[in-house]
């Protein structure tokens, strides 16, 4: 059993949920020595999201385990939702792990997200902690797919962020954009070094998307509850990327200084484990050509 205590249930806009855990501090979940859950996605806060109308609901990610997963469905049941579809942002174990508890609905995913876990089933079901069973997408797009709970219209649109295969949902009658990975507060964390320079185009494209707010899976829950972020978490995104491919952050600044005029632009926020998300992201770059 994955403790979900910390669970906070937020409605950041008119039927729209996200279920944020972690940023807690001193609080694991799975266990004190080093795994996925507990160092990443819980101590950086995670975020997963349901767009609902009537007895329909579309959820994005699944979330950090079973017990978390069932946590958002019991929620939405008491909604009166009784369909769900379930889409992924991307094939990451902290989006995926919860899966198997949306099963009995469409599972949709990028085709580069099925190819993603097909590649890495094992690894995924076998990690620290095990994702297992690990229930595979039943439907696929490439660029675009549109969805629809009761009468809301929700686009699901691929963008080669943070990892191949991320996705995002557009909701034009929120003016929200549920962005997944694609972008965190306080900054991305890097984890396909070799195509930085493609990620920083793909920012450029979304920035063109039409929204009022942006809602990560990384991110503040106060702000996330208050709406969401604006553009300018895109743009804080995409400079902090430009800048590290310049060379930048190699003098062994902080974080807090090295992102300072954000900062001060109240564009992004500073959480103090993103410094080691920082060194992480420099070492990756430091391994690659490009």
């Amino acid at each position: 059993m994955t403790d979900t205590s910390t669970l906070r249930i937020l409605e950041p806009a008119r039927g729209v949920f996200a279920y944020y855990d972690g940023r807690v501090p001193g609080a694991r979940l799975h266990s004190p020595t080093e795994n996925w859950l507990d160092d990443g996605a819980y101590s950086l806060g995670i975020a997963s999201y349901a767009i609902v109308e009537g007895s329909e609901a579309i959820v994005f990610d699944s979330h950090i385990s079973l017990d978390h997963a069932r946590a958002v469905r019991q929620h939405l049941e008491g909604l009166g939702v009784t369909r769900f579809k379930l889409v992924l942002s991307h094939w990451h174990d902290d989006h995926v792990a919860g899966n198997a508890v949306f099963s009995d609905g469409p599972i949709i995913a990028h085709r580069l997200t099925r190819d993603a876990l097909a590649a890495n089933r094992a690894k995924l079901e076998s990690g620290n902690p095990p994702i297992r069973p690990l229930v595979m997408p039943t439907d696929g797009f490439d660029d675009e797919m549109e969805l629809t709970a009761g009468r809301r219209i929700v686009r699901a649109l691929h963008f080669d962020i943070h990892s191949a295969d991320g996705v995002v949902l557009h909701v034009p009658d929120a003016g929200l954009l549920l962005a997944g990975d694609v972008v965190e507060d306080t900054v991305t964390y890097i984890s396909e070094a070799d195509r930085t320079p493609t990620h920083v185009s793909e920012l450029g494209r979304l920035a063109t998307l039409s929204f009022s707010s942006i809602l990560p899976a990384h991110g503040d829950p106060e702000r996330i509850e208050a709406g969401g972020y604006d553009s300018g978490l895109i743009a804080a995104n995409r400079s902090y990327l430009m800048r590290l491919l310049a060379g930048e952050g190699r003098d062994g600044a902080p974080l807090s200084s090295f992102v300072a005029e954000d900062l001060a632009a109240g564009r992004i926020g500073y959480f103090e484990p993103y410094e080691a998300v920082h060194q992480a992201n420099l070492k990756a770059l430091a391994a690659v050509e490009l």
